[in-house]
């Protein structure tokens, strides 16, 4: 089953990295879900909440601040200018 490599980084710390099925977020031009096997693309993130659906565990939510939401060969990058996962993620995380 094909899957996503998800990482998630803050200006000053590393918040998560690991595998997905889905990653979903706000981009400047609205909101978008990611899927393995999606296009490349590079969007302006946008202040709210990314949901990730880990390959194991329960769905995830981390709240960012706005930066940069990268999709590459699934690949999926995001640089946060401030990014929180939320309570009760943080036993979930897949942290490679």
């Amino acid at each position: 089953m094909a899957e996503l490599e998800v990482e998630i980084v803050a200006a000053d710390h590393h918040v998560w990295a690991g595998a997905a099925k889905m990653v979903k977020a706000r981009t400047s031009d609205g909101e978008i879900g990611i899927l393995p096997g999606h296009s490349p693309l590079l969007a302006i993130l946008a202040e709210g909440e990314l949901a990730i659906e880990p390959v194991n565990g329960s769905r995830m939510a981390v709240t960012v601040d706005g930066g940069f939401f990268s999709v590459d060969k699934d690949r999926v990058v995001i640089v946060a200018d401030n990014a929180q996962l939320q309570d009760g993620a943080a036993s979930n995380a897949g942290t490679r």
